[in-house]
Parts: C-alpha cells; structure tokens; sequence
C-alpha cells in the first residue's frame, strides 16, 4: 500500500452518502413543492424530449389523457400560447396532463407525428393521437375543443380525482419522508460542521433509539472525525512497524472511507490473530464499531464475523 491509498473522498461508504441522499432529499422537496401548488395532484405540465417520451406521453396516455404541446420555447408568440395551455392545464388538474415538446430540440417527436408547422396540441390517448388543434387557437376555442374532447372520452377516462389520487402513485412509490434531524446532519455535514451533524444524530437517537440513519450517520462521522487530522503519508510510515495497532486501525478507517470494506475488515481481524491482551481487546473493539457503519444485513458483516471468530477461538 501507497500513501496514495489513502484518499479523503466527498462522501461516506454506507455511512453518510451524501450524494444519493440530496437527490431523495431534492425528490422530496419537488414533490412537496408541486403538492402545494396543484393541492396534492401530480403536476399538469410536463416536459418531454426524445429521451423520456415513452414514459411521459405514452405510459401515461394509457390510464389517462395527455395533450402533447409541440413548440419552439424561443419564440414569443409560441410564450403565451403556452402560457395559456398552462392556465387550462392548473384549472383541470386531475382530468389529463399538459405534456410539452420543444420540437428544436427534440425534433423526432415532431417527425413522427408528421407535424408540419407549431405550435400544435395533440391529445394523445391509449398511446395514439384522438385530436389535434394546428396552430394558435383562442381561449374559447380551446374550451370549446377541449369540452367535446372530454365528452368523447368520458366512458373512457378515470372520473375526475381519480387518476390524481391513485394513478401517480402506482407509477412512482413514494419515498418515505426525511426526519428534521437527519436533514438538519446532512446540511451540517455539508457545511463542515461535524459537531453539528453528531448533535442532530444524537437528537434523533434521544427520540428514537433504534433509528438505523443516526447510527449510520454517527459511525460515519466517527470515521471523518478519526481521520480528518491524519496525515496520510505519515501513517504509511506507522504501517512498517507492526506493533503500532494505532497505525493499523486508522489505516482500517482509511479504507473504510475509500469503500474498501474487506480490505479493512480483514486487516483488523488479522491484528486480532497475531496479537493478545488489550491490543487485541483494542482491534476486536475498533472492528466491532466499523460494522456499525453498514446496514446490519451487509454481506461484509457477516464474512468479517466469521473470521473473527476464527480468530478468537
């Protein structure tokens, strides 16, 4: 092992991962966000591109309507038809979805639709196109259309609620919700603040003894904490000299950090094998409290306690 093994990186392995984290946390701040606005119904506009059409337009036309907006965002006439569209779209939350497409920038939508000229609005049902209005069309004339839209489809569609209670649902499960504490750590985290973070942890765990995230977060941050001071290319020094446990379970940590996990349980269990009294009580110990770094069920778990073991007996 190189100093260069030892590495600081940006985020915790299986402690505190920050990065998957913020993106549950940002999920749930948009989907909280869009409840507020549209009073609990998933959110009538939606982009579109060539990516995510499948999904966006076709999917959904299959429970429920979807009228396909194809425009040029640019454009400031193409603007307040939007605009407009997206006034319809929050009055009739519930009853279909606005689905828009900037044809520039996803033009093989446009092509497969065999669309001539924009903005156009297409309703789109069970995967195919019903109806279409070419062009600009006035507010009245949208009403007019979409009212003889909706009384054609009526047997077919779900009555008004209906798809906004269950439909979103079934399409995307709900993550649950992200307590106080947990976000109150990770934005302390974020900030460099440790003793924060632990504060928040410890909080949680006052409340909740059994919460799997604090203890996560703790040990996590034990490893930060043990190591934040440690000069790495003087540890690889401490390495060359086996009885320095010290060196060894910081090096343990290192790995930890680096995601590394076997490699680091394995080394502590080897410090058990080849040493006794309070060195060995020292690394059984320190092994012990790396595990709680990992959800319990974690295969490395349960191979580093059999080794153990081994080692013990």
């Amino acid at each position: 092992m190189s100093p260069a093994d030892f590495t600081r990186p940006g985020s915790l392995y299986g402690a505190v991962d920050l990065g998957a984290r913020k993106q549950a946390l940002e999920a749930q701040a948009r989907r909280e966000t869009t409840a507020q606005e549209t009073g609990g119904v998933p959110a009538p506009v939606i982009d579109v591109d060539d990516a995510n059409f499948a999904t966006e337009v076709v999917e959904r036309s299959m429970n429920g309507l979807v009228l396909l907006e194809l425009t040029v965002t640019r454009a400031e006439q193409a603007k307040q038809y939007s605009q407009l569209l997206e006034k319809l779209a929050a009055e009739n939350t519930g009853r279909w979805v606005l689905a828009r497409v900037d044809v520039e920038l996803s033009p093989q939508i446009a092509q497969a639709l065999r669309v001539q000229n924009v903005p156009a609005l297409y309703a789109i049902f069970q995967g195919q196109p019903v109806a279409v209005v070419p062009g600009i069309a006035t507010e009245p004339q949208l009403r007019d259309w979409l009212s003889q839209l909706m009384e054609a489809l009526a047997q077919y569609l779900p009555p008004p609620g209906e798809e906004a209670a269950g439909g979103e649902e079934e399409q995307q499960p709900q993550e649950p919700p992200v307590d106080p504490d947990v976000l109150a750590a990770e934005q302390a985290i974020d900030a460099g603040d440790l003793d924060g973070a632990v504060a928040a942890y410890e909080r949680l765990l006052a409340r909740s003894p059994n919460n799997q995230d604090a203890k996560l977060g703790l040990a996590g941050l034990g490893l930060i904490r043990r190591t934040q001071d440690v000069d790495p290319a003087d540890l690889q020094g401490r390495l060359a000299d086996p009885a320095d446990v010290e060196a060894q379970l910081l090096a343990a940590d290192f790995e930890m950090l680096s995601g590394e996990v076997d490699k680091a349980f394995d080394r502590l269990v080897d410090v058990v094998r080849r040493t006794s009294g309070a060195d060995r009580d020292r690394a059984r110990v320190h092994l012990l409290g790396l595990f709680d770094t990992l959800p319990g069920d974690d295969p490395s778990i349960g191979r580093a306690r059999r080794n153990l073991a081994s080692a013990l007996f």
